[in-house]
C-alpha cells in the first residue's frame, strides 16, 4: 500500500503544474509566444528534475522497507531462540487444575492430584492443689502449668502416602512429638519416623480423649513415650495387629544404642449395643551399653514436681513387658481396665527386678444421648448429642478409677514404694473440641522413699486438678 501511494505521488506535481501553466500560457500568448514557450520548457525541465528526485526517494524508501523487513525476520528468529533457551533452563512449575479448601475445626487444603494439607493443635491449661504431709519437707499447695501446647500439620501425598509433624511448645524448649511418614496399601500400613510404640491402649488413646487429667500411673512411671522406628500395622474388620522396631526418642539421637521390639494385638467385636475390646502387648528393650533406668511417679497431676515413689537410678541391661487390656462401651456406660508387668534384667549382682501397674475405671454420661466413642483399638473423640452452640449443654461425664503402681522388688533389693490411688473426674464437653474437667485424687503410699520425721513411710496425699482445653 505504501509503495503504491509513493508511486502515484510523483504524478501529482505534474497535474498541478499543468493546471497552472496552461492558463498562464493562454493569457500571455499574444505578447511573446517564444518567451513563454521558453519558460514552459524551463518549468518542464524543473518538473522532470523534481520527478526524478521523487523517484529516487521512492526507490530509497523501498530499499529501507526491505531492509526493515529483513531486520524484523532476524529479530523474530532471535526471540524464538531466546524463548527456547529460557524454556530449557528455567524450572517448570505446574499447578493443579483443581484445589479444594474445606473448613471444619481447621482449614484443609486438597488438590485433585492427591496432595492435602491440614494444620492441627491443642492447648491444655492445668491448675490445682496438692496436699502433701508437712513433715516431708516437699513443695505442695496451688500451682499452674501449661500442660500441652502443640501445633502440627498432617496430610496425604499421592501414591498412598501420608505425613504428620507435631511440635510441643509447652516447655522451655521446642520438642518434636510426632514426625512420621506412612504408606497405606489395602489393610496394611507401614510407618517410619517418631511415633508412639505399641504399649497399652491407655497410652495410645490421645490425651484429648482420656477420662482423667493424666493417664494411668504405670504409663508414665515405666517411661512410655514416642520413639524413632519403623512399624507395620494390619487392621481389618474387628482385628488389629501392630508391631515395630524402635530406637530412642529423637531428642536422644544420635548417641543412644537402645533398641526395642514392640507388638500389640486387639480384638474388638460389637455384640448387640455393646462395643468390646480385648487386647494385649509385648515389649522387649535392649538398653545398650551402660544402660540405666529409673522408675518414679507424681501424685496424679503434672503441675507438681514431687515424685513420692521412686526407685532411683540403677544399672540395667534390658526390659521385658507384658500388658493386658479390656474395655466395654454400652450406651452412656463405659469400663476400661489394664494390667502391666515389667521385668528388668541385667542388674549388677541382683536377680531380675519385677514391677507392676494396673487400673480399672468406670464412667457414666449424665446427659441423654451421649456415649464414649471407640474406634480402631482405642478411645476417640466425644461428640455431644447437643453442643452449647446448638442450644444444649454439651456432654457431662462422671468417671471413677482405681490406680495401682508397685515399684518394690525386695528380692532384687529395690524399694521404690507402692501407690494406690482412688480418682474421680467430672468432664464437661461443651463442644466437639472444647472440654473442662475437674479431678480429685486420694493416694495412699506404702514404703515410700521419703519418710516422715518419725520414720513412717506410709501416708496419704490429696490432689485436686482442673483442666481447660481445646483442640482443632
Amino acid at each position: 500500500m505504501r509503495q503504491t501511494a509513493m508511486r502515484i505521488f510523483p504524478t501529482l506535481p505534474l497535474l498541478a503544474i499543468a493546471m497552472v501553466a496552461t492558463p498562464a500560457y493562454a493569457q500571455d500568448a499574444h505578447a511573446n509566444h517564444e518567451e513563454h514557450q521558453a519558460e514552459v520548457e524551463q518549468l518542464r525541465a524543473q518538473v522532470a528534475a523534481l520527478t526524478a528526485q521523487l523517484v529516487a526517494v521512492t526507490e530509497r524508501l523501498d530499499e529501507i522497507e526491505s531492509e526493515q523487513a529483513e531486520t524484523a525476520v532476524e529479530i523474530a528468529g532471535l526471540e524464538t531462540e531466546t524463548a527456547a533457551l529460557a524454556e530449557s533452563t528455567a524450572p517448570v512449575v505446574t499447578a493443579s487444575t483443581g484445589t479444594e479448601i474445606s473448613m471444619g475445626a481447621a482449614p484443609e487444603v486438597e488438590s485433585d492430584d492427591g496432595f492435602s494439607f491440614k494444620p492441627f493443635g491443642r492447648l491444655m491449661l492445668d491448675a490445682g492443689f496438692t496436699a502433701i504431709p508437712d513433715g516431708l519437707g516437699l513443695e505442695d499447695g496451688f500451682d499452674v502449668r501449661a500442660r500441652r501446647v502443640r501445633l502440627g500439620v498432617q496430610g496425604d501425598i499421592p501414591g498412598g502416602f501420608g505425613y504428620k509433624m507435631e511440635f510441643e511448645f509447652g516447655g522451655n524448649d521446642l520438642e518434636i512429638t510426632d514426625a512420621l511418614l506412612e504408606y497405606e496399601t489395602g489393610d496394611v500400613t507401614l510407618t517410619v519416623g517418631q511415633f508412639n510404640n505399641f504399649q497399652s491402649m491407655e497410652e495410645l488413646t490421645s490425651s484429648r480423649f482420656t477420662s482423667f487429667i493424666e493417664r494411668a500411673a504405670f504409663t508414665d512411671a515405666f517411661g512410655f513415650s514416642r520413639r524413632t522406628g519403623i512399624s507395620v500395622e494390619y487392621g481389618a474388620g474387628n482385628v488389629l495387629l501392630q508391631g515395630g522396631l524402635f530406637s530412642d526418642n529423637i531428642d536422644d539421637l544420635p548417641g543412644s544404642d537402645r533398641m526395642s521390639v514392640d507388638a500389640r494385638a486387639a480384638f474388638f467385636p460389637e455384640i448387640g449395643d455393646t462395643q468390646l475390646h480385648f487386647g494385649g502387648s509385648v515389649h522387649y528393650a535392649d538398653l545398650g551399653d551402660d544402660g540405666e533406668v529409673r522408675y518414679r511417679q507424681r501424685p496424679l497431676v503434672s503441675f507438681t514436681s514431687e515424685r513420692l515413689i521412686n526407685t532411683d537410678r540403677f544399672a540395667a541391661g534390658s526390659e521385658f513387658d507384658i500388658g493386658a487390656e479390656f474395655a466395654a462401651v454400652h450406651g452412656p456406660l463405659h469400663f476400661h481396665a489394664e494390667a502391666y508387668r515389667r521385668e528388668v534384667g541385667g542388674l549388677v549382682s541382683m536377680d531380675n527386678a519385677v514391677f507392676h501397674g494396673a487400673f480399672a475405671e468406670a464412667g457414666l454420661f449424665l446427659t441423654q444421648g451421649d456415649s464414649r466413642t471407640y474406634r480402631g483399638g482405642r478411645f476417640n473423640r466425644t461428640r455431644p448429642a447437643r453442643t452449647i452452640d446448638e442450644g444444649g449443654i454439651g456432654a457431662i461425664q462422671l468417671n471413677l478409677r482405681y490406680d495401682f503402681l508397685e515399684l518394690n522388688d525386695r528380692d532384687a533389693g529395690i524399694i521404690g514404694g507402692t501407690q494406690n490411688g482412688i480418682y474421680s473426674s467430672l468432664i464437661w464437653t461443651m463442644t466437639d473440641y472444647t472440654r473442662l474437667q475437674v479431678n480429685y485424687g486420694r493416694l495412699e503410699y506404702d514404703d515410700a522413699p521419703n519418710a516422715l520425721p518419725s520414720g513412717e513411710q506410709d501416708y496419704s496425699v490429696d490432689v485436686v486438678g482442673v483442666r481447660a482445653e481445646f483442640d482443632f
